[in-house]
């Protein structure tokens, strides 16, 4: 059962939740990382898998600053974001990416809920997607990186002068459950059975 009682206003997560993405931001780190050993772009794509929630910039950072024990100037990130970007844009706008379980919720209850997107993905690539895929529309504000989740959700709290008990957050890593404890709402695991018995409650479905 999904349990919304009390709730007034839906924080989404993006990737994993609403939009079918891992495998094609997988194949966009591969390829923005081609010069680089294997071996080491493949310890980049296990931090990615297990935080989901968090930008590219941050991973990134890891890749260099962690695996590769090099500096990485603002400039260089700022390349490597905008090229992982255009691979994004370039494979993520077909309508058969998005989970459809998921949209169909959204749409039934658009007018039951106001909704908003606080993501990982950049902010301009995101609203980009959302409007190629036709679902700007459904929700208030789209907003991602560079800034982070829990930012982005302490941003909303106050702009909207919104209570904490009135929101919940759905999504799929461990960095949303952080990211919702840390602002004081309620979290809804969705779409990673890790998450199973953390937070509010889990969905299993939105069918």
């Amino acid at each position: 059962m999904i349990d919304f009682i009390n709730k007034s206003v839906i924080l989404w997560d993006f990737d994993g939740v609403i939009l079918d993405s891992m495998p094609i931001r997988e194949y966009g780190f591969k390829k923005v990382l081609g010069k680089y050993p294997d071996n080491e772009v493949k310890k980049l794509l296990v931090f990615h898998n297990e935080n989901g929630g968090l930008s590219r910039y941050v991973k990134f950072r890891y890749f260099f600053e962690v695996v590769r024990d090099e500096s990485l100037s603002e400039e260089e990130l700022s390349r490597l974001a905008n090229s992982y970007s255009e691979i994004m844009r370039e494979n993520l706008c077909e309508s058969e990416n998005l989970i459809s379980e998921t949209v169909n919720y959204i749409k039934k209850n658009q007018h039951s809920f106001t909704m908003h997107i606080v993501s990982g993905s950049d902010g301009k690539e995101l609203r980009y997607l959302c409007d190629q895929l036709n679902i700007s529309q459904y929700f208030k504000t789209i907003e991602g990186s560079p800034t982070p989740k829990i930012k982005l959700i302490g941003n909303l709290i106050q702009k909207f002068n919104y209570t904490p008990k009135e929101l919940c957050l759905i999504g799929d890593s461990k960095n949303d459950l952080e990211a919702a404890e840390a602002n004081k709402i309620d979290f809804f695991g969705y779409n990673n059975r890790s998450l199973k018995g953390k937070g509010k409650n889990y969905i299993i479905s939105f069918s």
